[in-house]
């Protein structure tokens, strides 16, 4: 199912942009700042969530928050049109049919790697946690409603936390929900990493890791409901002290390490773990060889020599994913002759794009 047609209005830098795309590796090469980034946020918004970016959908409009933002694709046979009216969450139809935006997790899988991601692996269990999550839903689409049930009753069970409710019968009842919500979360987050692992080729320029999903505080790799929701009620009084939820699936960690030492990703250098990171997303891309891929991958040649360049673009050519890729000049792109290319600018705010030989 390839994204054939990509239109933008008020998104980002762009007023207007008409795209249209074809099977062929897409790079998108210009001087930083021109926009080029932008048009993969909008490709990361046919998936469920905020995007590559992370942000709310009034933050995305060109004109600022009071405005809105549409973007329209075409993907195989289907329209796919989200809307962001003047402050509002954004709105997603299917051939014309209002859906949730998690009907989007199962049309196509959306992957990513952008420059803030190079750090990874030694920032805070937050990003890594996301960073699992997204693989994840690529993987169980059924994931992001777990997700929203767990949330949902963490966010009521803290609210009687902060109230200082004691109530058996109230936690009890939330407890049990994110129990099974949370033991949904572990065993698809478990089976993930199990893909991925199977999924590494292994290369030198690309080392494959050993992830696990580290527990953090309270047990957070438990994939049983009961255990969950019996830890819960254990930790209630020190919760009530805190007025939080302080141990659960939500404090999940990812760890990696590779080599024959076990070196773990945090004590690699920066050219390893980028090398990591770049094994994990293109495992993720042939982990899903049956089903529909986008792959964006954001100024990707960062940190990368010319034979590692090569290396990662002989492999993209051969997965069974659409590839967009960005670049500040079109010499990063040399060693990838199947792609199409085209060169975007800026002038007066405004970007534009033109083909390039």
């Amino acid at each position: 199912m390839t994204l054939r047609q990509l239109r933008l209005a008020q998104f980002r830098s762009w007023p207007r942009l008409d795209l249209d795309l074809d099977e062929r590796p897409l790079a998108i090469f210009g001087p930083n700042g021109s926009g080029k980034t932008n048009i993969l946020e909008a490709v990361s918004m046919l998936a469920p969530g905020r995007g590559l970016r992370a942000v709310a959908a009034p933050e995305q409009a060109r004109q600022g928050p009071d405005a809105g933002w549409r973007i329209r694709a075409a993907l195989g046979d289907h329209a796919v049109e989200t809307v962001a009216p003047p402050g509002q969450s954004r709105t997603v139809t299917l051939d014309d049919k209002p859906v949730p935006q998690t009907a989007l997790a199962r049309l196509v899988r959306v992957i990513w790697l952008v420059p803030a991601m190079d750090r990874l692996w030694s920032d805070a269990p937050e990003g890594r946690r996301r960073f699992l999550d997204r693989v994840t839903l690529s993987l169980q689409p059924d994931h992001a409603d777990h997700a929203l049930a767990y949330d949902k009753a963490m966010r009521d069970r803290n609210r009687l936390l902060r109230d200082q409710i004691h109530d058996p019968g109230w936690f009890r009842a939330l407890e049990a929900q994110m129990g099974q919500a949370g033991a949904a979360l572990t065993r698809n987050r478990q089976q993930a990493l199990a893909a991925i692992m199977a999924a590494q080729d292994g290369g030198a320029d690309f080392p494959a890791a050993r992830l696990t999903l580290m527990p953090g505080e309270g047990a957070a790799d438990d994939p049983d409901a009961d255990s969950i929701a019996a830890r819960l009620a254990a930790m209630r009084p020190r919760d009530l002290a805190a007025g939080r939820t302080l141990s659960g699936p939500h404090r999940a960690d990812l760890g990696a390490t590779w080599g024959p030492q076990d070196m773990p990703a945090a004590l690699s250098s920066t050219g390893e773990q980028k090398a990591l990171l770049l094994s994990l997303i293109l495992a993720n891309a042939r982990a899903l060889s049956d089903h529909p891929v986008l792959l964006l991958l954001d100024e990707v040649a960062a940190h990368l020599d010319a034979d590692r360049r090569a290396a990662l673009y002989d492999r993209i050519t051969h997965l069974p994913a659409q590839s967009l890729l960005t670049g500040t000049g079109p010499e990063l792109f040399d060693s990838i002759n199947a792609a199409r290319r085209i060169s975007v600018t800026k002038t007066d705010g405004r970007s534009d794009i033109s083909e390039a030989t």
